[in-house]
């Protein structure tokens, strides 16, 4: 009877084999778990926009207020999207002929919408209340970044659970005087966690970590 006998590198090869067995299932979860993450899928989302609007000009070069466009956000869960109406306050006038502004007069001639893409999306099963958060003192700037050096707005964070989270149980590190929630580039005049912890304290500021505030 003839006997099958493996070549001599086999005995070589054998630890290698085994750490790709052992390695190889590791990359690939952590192939997996990071490329369906939030931080990879995610941020830096830029969707192209039906019309060229610049937040950089808008917001920061002439210094309007987030509330003048999205003006529900003191007082309701969503952030309003501005009506064809706000854009012509301003482009009655200003630029009225711009080839850009064509879908805003064709929008404002006919009252069809702007078919404006959105950009920060959560999931359905989340409850989000942008009022909660902006008439508590936590800025624009902590979810949305500076915007305002924008020419086309962009996701900066990862809205993920765990990054909310941290937030409800660290909120001093964004917290800030009522008056400068819409200022972008405000920067506070003392340490922000001396600041934070005395506006906690100040306005009774305790965010649930309950699974029922956002998941309802």
């Amino acid at each position: 009877m003839n006997h099958f006998t493996f070549p001599k590198w086999v005995n070589y090869a054998r630890p290698a084999i085994a750490i790709l067995l052992i390695i190889g299932p590791l990359y690939a979860v952590s192939l997996a778990y990071y490329g369906g993450s939030p931080r990879t899928t995610d941020v830096g989302y830029q969707p192209k926009q039906p019309v060229p609007y610049s937040h950089a000009l808008h917001a920061g070069e002439l210094g309007i207020d987030c509330r003048y466009c999205h003006n529900t956000v003191e007082e309701s869960a969503q952030a309003s999207i501005p009506p064809t109406q706000t854009c012509m306050n301003c482009h009655k006038l200003i630029r009225a002929e711009s080839e850009k502004l064509l879908p805003i007069r064709e929008s404002y001639a006919t009252g069809m919408p702007v078919e404006w893409v959105r950009v920060h999306d959560l999931p359905d099963y989340v409850y989000f209340n942008h009022s909660a958060h902006v008439t508590r003192g936590v800025g624009c700037v902590s979810c949305h970044g500076r915007v305002d050096k924008m020419e086309e707005v962009h996701q900066v964070e990862t809205l993920s659970m765990s990054w909310c989270l941290d937030c409800h149980r660290n909120p001093e590190k964004h917290l800030r005087p009522l008056e400068a929630v819409t200022q972008l580039d405000w920067r506070p005049d003392e340490e922000q966690e001396i600041l934070g912890v005395e506006l906690k304290r100040k306005n009774n500021i305790n965010p649930s970590t309950d699974c029922s505030t956002c998941h309802r």
